[in-house]
């Protein structure tokens, strides 16, 4: 079944395109959570007129992400944990552990969009990407310090 998407869908396209799916895929996971319509002559003029108003908009949002990341990218973090006599932390340091020291910073971030792979689990500086945006992604400095 051939459809539009109305949103972007990962791994499968952008906004305005159109894909070639399964029909029980487009019936029972893009239809009814409207990502997608039918691809049809009337739907896709009105995905037409719908992409030049979220073209605009989405334009201002960027720009205002990119600002956030420029931002981003010159603040250091730091983080205090206690470290074992051989160097080990007690514990890690998790993305919640970011985003709650970049709220105290003033930045409201979901732990979900700061992309740490592994929790941090040594003492010292590390950088970790923030996506903030689907095309803006920040480079966060880290810094593990053991607590006195």
């Amino acid at each position: 079944m051939e459809v539009i998407l109305r949103d972007h869908v990962e791994n499968l396209g952008r906004r305005g395109e159109i894909v070639k799916v399964a029909d029980g895929y487009a019936r029972n996971f893009l239809l009814p959570r409207k990502l997608a319509l039918p691809a049809t002559d009337a739907n896709r003029h009105r995905i037409d007129r719908e992409r030049k108003v979220v073209e605009v908009r989405e334009a201002e949002e960027r720009g205002q992400f990119e600002a956030i990341a420029t931002r981003l990218g010159a603040l250091e973090i730091r983080i205090t944990r206690k470290v074992g006599d051989n160097g080990q932390l007690y514990g890690s340091v998790t993305n919640a552990d970011i985003a709650d020291a970049l709220a105290v910073k003033g930045f409201d971030v979901d732990r979900r969009k700061i992309l740490l792979a592994d929790p941090l689990k040594a003492v010292g500086e590390t950088t970790v990407p923030v996506k903030l945006h689907r095309d803006v992604t920040a480079q966060l400095r880290v810094a593990v310090v053991k607590s006195e």
